[in-house]
């Protein structure tokens, strides 16, 4: 994460669990997958984007990320 910020515990289970998912789904490692969310930007966007991505479903979810990521 670039920016210091203060994200509840709840926000940061969230980009935890994200992270997990899109590591299964995509069958990459665990540091793969930091590496591109941190480079991204997909860590903070999850995290600032929580109340809204946190009430959808699991693909949506992904599908989000990985758009997100793409561009």
């Amino acid at each position: 994460m670039s920016e210091e910020q203060d994200f509840s515990k709840s926000q940061i289970d969230f980009l935890v669990y994200c992270m997990e998912m899109y590591k299964d789904k995509y069958l990459l490692s665990g540091a793969q997958v930091q590496e591109l969310f941190s480079k991204s930007g997909a860590d903070l966007y999850i995290l600032k984007h929580f109340e809204a991505l946190h009430t959808t479903g699991l693909e949506y979810i992904l599908d989000d990320i990985h758009g997100f990521i793409e561009k």
